[in-house]
């Protein structure tokens, strides 16, 4: 599995893993749960670099929203009172979907975004959340929306640099809120065939002031409905508005068919799992409908 592989990295700092990282340049790889590689057939690394000893296991929370450093786990995040408490616990609720036990204390948040798979569970969580991600090289750290760092199936737009930290705005005041992760697998612990995450908010006059909807599995990247998004807007929620909605994501939505499951299957469950998501969602924020 591993003969191919020249050299193992353990670096202590930051600063080293990243003079590290361009010292090998595209014959490297970032590890740390390792969870993606042992599956992947890509013998084109040389290096691995390490990054479980530089300090980037933590979750933060404040009035400010919340930080997650790279090499958590999931485990951590399905576990931790902050994340529990954020967002009524809907990132942790999807990190205890990724796999079993035993996977969800090895594979890390960074590796599950890095990874870039369509199917990513805490991606589409963190999309709906408006999450942006620190990188860096050995020269500058920068900040980029999760909305633009997909470049493609398994592609991001890093470009020599580490994944550091993912940074999660506090979420909006003024208004009643809820969310959910909905997620379709063969089976509890399988990658999914379709998943959905959604945020709404409700004002003093029961109509929508603020909605988001993702969806994975679904097109290249995990994405954003961002025409099902402006539908809801300043709308009263009821049926028809939810019915109409979930018709606007299956057409947004650009699914394959492979060993899993059809294109169509995936499009049709695509509005399926939209419309319960936002359902719990209006349903925390004290919708009757």
């Amino acid at each position: 599995m591993f003969d191919h592989i020249e050299r193992f990295y353990r670096p202590t700092t930051l600063r080293e893993a990243l003079l590290l990282l361009r010292k090998v340049g595209k014959h490297g790889r970032v590890v740390a749960g390792a969870t993606d590689i042992v599956t992947q057939a890509d013998r084109s690394s040389r290096f691995l670099i390490d990054i479980n000893h530089l300090g980037l296991s933590y979750i933060r929370g404040n009035n400010r929203g919340c930080l997650i450093g790279a090499t958590t786990t999931m485990a951590g995040i399905e576990l931790s009172p902050v994340t529990i408490a954020f967002a009524g616990g809907i990132l942790a609720k999807a990190a205890s979907t990724c796999g079993s036990i035993q996977n969800r204390n090895m594979a890390t948040v960074g590796g599950n975004l890095a990874n870039a798979s369509p199917a990513a569970d805490t991606a589409v969580v963190l999309l709906a959340l408006d999450a942006q991600v620190r990188v860096a090289n050995s020269r500058r750290s920068r900040k980029i929306a999760l909305t633009e760092f997909y470049s493609g199936p398994h592609r991001t737009v890093l470009n020599g640099e580490l994944l550091r930290e993912i940074i999660i705005p506090a979420l909006p005041g003024g208004g009643r809120l809820g969310w959910s992760f909905q997620k379709l697998g063969r089976t509890e612990t399988d990658i999914s065939l379709v998943n959905a995450a959604a945020g709404l908010q409700i004002d003093a006059r029961g109509r929508i002031k603020w909605a988001r909807i993702a969806l994975g599995a679904v097109g290249p990247t995990p994405l954003r409905a961002r025409i099902a998004e402006d539908l809801l807007l300043g709308n009263t929620f009821n049926e028809d508005l939810l019915a109409r909605a979930g018709e606007a994501v299956m057409r947004e939505v650009s699914p394959i068919g492979d060993g899993r499951a059809s294109a169509e299957y995936r499009r049709e469950m695509s509005g399926v799992l939209a419309r319960r998501a936002l359902r719990e969602c209006a349903t925390q924020a004290g919708c009757k409908l």
